[in-house]
């Protein structure tokens, strides 16, 4: 069996992975994820199974990794929701619509949320060189890891922190721009994911509807030899032939439109918020440059030495923090518009098929 734990990092070829999540069972009280990986540059492709504390695992590494120049600057890709913990009313509500739908009823579109947030990780220049990573996707055993705290004291002191200087103005208009645009998009994209989640429940609905009521008129038929009611019946039999046609087409148009755009409008709103947990980290390190700056000014004579070094240090590691984010804000707009055009070229091309597969209603008219 393979050492668990997290190889150093020279040994570790840095390519991508092809990585897929095929399938989930319940294991007690929690959930395994069957995870099949394969390294670009090998052959080699390795099976094993994770719980989701794996994930957090190798998110808090991701998160606290020392020796990244700009690490404060990265944009990490947002790991979904533990299922069953408590969500704001907004995240509660949208879950709610989401776990409504028949079609995620087995766990696959969890599967992929968890599957795309590994692609993101290991297509990321910096996170993939991570040995954590390596260590999560190659290793049959999970990696021997320690509980992530994530204790009501740390909330309430982020919390507060956020009150005081999530306003707080930039020196930078690219970041201050950035910041409003942030404010502004995030929360157009909860309302956008709520209202597209709302009518692919309403598409769902009119599914179930169509099947009542196609078995409705299938039932109904009766066995007269009367030439009118064999003509009514072969009406209500043709008529409960499309509507079940209808019902297929509405169920395939909904899954597509959840696969579709209403995963990336939950995927990037989940983006939106990592990117403004960067900013602020960003503006953080401002607050802590304009309070050196402040204090190297005070300073007394014999203290003036060590507070130039602090000054030089806190600019440095704020120069760091700032190129890093330019170039992952720039990427991820990159990203989010490949993704978008994606999910609305295959949303408009199901609806093409779905109008060329709904030729059912012109044959009932034919037969009326």
């Amino acid at each position: 069996m393979m050492d668990a734990g997290i190889e150093d990092n020279s040994n570790h070829d840095f390519s991508g992975y092809d990585v897929r999540v095929t399938d989930a069972a319940q294991n007690g009280d929690t959930f395994v994820y069957v995870i099949k990986s394969q390294q670009i540059s090998s052959d080699m492709e390795y099976r094993f199974e994770r719980e989701f504390e794996d994930f957090e695992w190798l998110h808090h590494c991701l998160l606290t990794q020392e020796g990244v120049t700009g690490l404060h600057g990265i944009i990490f890709p947002p790991l979904p929701a533990k299922p069953g913990t408590s969500l704001s009313n907004s995240e509660a509500k949208t879950k709610k619509k989401i776990e409504s739908l028949a079609m995620v009823d087995d766990w696959q579109m969890y599967c992929r949320a968890l599957e795309e947030y590994l692609h993101l990780v290991t297509a990321h220049p910096v996170l993939v060189k991570n040995p954590a990573v390596h260590s999560f996707l190659k290793h049959r055993e999970p990696p021997i890891k320690t509980k992530v705290k994530k204790g009501i004291f740390n909330k309430l002191t982020q919390a507060v922190e956020e009150l005081r200087k999530e306003h707080h103005k930039d020196i930078d208009d690219f970041f201050q721009n950035e910041r409003d645009s942030n404010l502004t998009l995030t929360a157009f994209t909860k309302a956008a994911a709520e209202k597209f989640l709302e009518i692919v429940l309403t598409e769902q609905k009119i599914a179930i509807a169509c099947g009542h009521f196609s078995t409705a008129l299938h039932l109904g038929i009766g066995q007269d030899d009367d030439p009118a009611d064999y003509a009514f019946a072969k009406m209500c039999l043709k008529l409960s032939e499309v509507l079940d046609t209808v019902k297929k087409n509405f169920e395939k148009v909904a899954e597509n439109d959840l696969n579709t755009l209403g995963f990336n409008l939950e995927l990037h709103s989940r983006f939106q918020d990592a990117e403004k947990e960067m900013l602020f980290r960003r503006t953080c390190k401002l607050v802590d440059v304009e309070t050196a700056n402040k204090n190297l000014g005070q300073a007394k004579p014999h203290k003036k030495a060590a507070m130039e070094d602090i000054k030089k240090a806190a600019d440095k590691e704020f120069d760091e923090i700032s190129g890093m984010a330019k170039v992952e804000i720039q990427r991820y707009h990159r990203e989010r518009v490949r993704a978008f055009q994606k999910a609305l070229i295959e949303l408009e091309l199901a609806a093409t098929c779905f109008c060329c597969s709904s030729t059912g209603w012109l044959s009932l008219n034919s037969h009326v």
